[in-house]
């Protein structure tokens, strides 16, 4: 690992999550250690209910943990407000889900242009022009004006993939993103996210069932009853 991706984009110590039933507390995560550092594809498997999602949540500051802290590019978010974690979250982070959460009555380059819309102040000329370029680097340049309906599963995953990409984030935390898609598919879908992480140095880190994709990853780690056991 080179000296760029030895800087570290998230981190977490002693993270831990539980909940109640009225009757017993029920531990979903228990005293989680884990570092990603700039440029690294990490995979996490488990089985259903493992605790997978609750921890991609944790380290974006979706939830709260029960106990342990949380790092992103160095700041600790267990102790920002909510309106600091999302300005935190749209400047580092880019989010990939199963289920894409597109717009389905927004076009293909209004569903990308949409995270910078948010966050900046530029001309939409200029916000449409880097959403066409990312657009083209996942192969949609055809489909700018398509609407959700109009594509295919793979086609809306790659939307979804240029989306959370647009803003430039360090890290992109992926949640089942090829769990839709026929394995031909999720292989292309997967070749795109190694593009991107080698251009761009880009970590990702990502939840899935698929232990082919997850062995191409430089870390898989297992989750099994609320904790790291590979």
């Amino acid at each position: 690992m080179n000296d760029e991706k030895k800087i570290n984009v998230l981190h977490c110590t002693g993270l831990t999550k539980t909940f109640s039933d009225g009757h017993q507390k029920i531990v979903v995560l228990n005293n989680i250690n884990l570092t990603i550092a700039r440029g690294e594809q990490v995979a996490i498997l488990g089985a259903s209910g493992s605790g997978k999602s609750t921890l991609l949540h944790l380290l974006a500051g979706l939830d709260t943990p029960s106990a342990g802290k949380v790092w992103i590019a160095h700041r600790n978010i267990t102790r920002l407000s909510e309106n600091e974690k999302s300005h935190l979250r749209n400047h580092y982070l880019g989010f990939i889900y199963q289920f894409h959460h597109l717009l389905p009555e927004f076009t293909v380059l209004e569903n990308v242009s949409i995270p910078l819309l948010i966050r900046s102040a530029d001309p939409i000329q200029a916000i449409e022009k880097q959403a066409k370029q990312l657009l083209l680097e996942v192969g949609l340049e055809k489909r700018l004006q398509h609407r959700m309906g109009e594509l295919s599963g793979g086609e809306r995953q790659r939307v979804a993939l240029a989306r959370a990409l647009v803003t430039k984030p360090v890290c992109v935390l992926a949640d089942e993103p090829t769990g839709n898609l026929d394995n031909k598919t999720a292989a292309q879908v997967y070749e795109l996210m190694q593009k991107i992480n080698r251009t761009l140095a880009t970590s990702f880190v990502m939840v899935t069932h698929d232990q082919r994709l997850a062995e191409r990853m430089d870390r898989v780690l297992t989750l099994e009853n609320g904790e790291i056991v590979g």
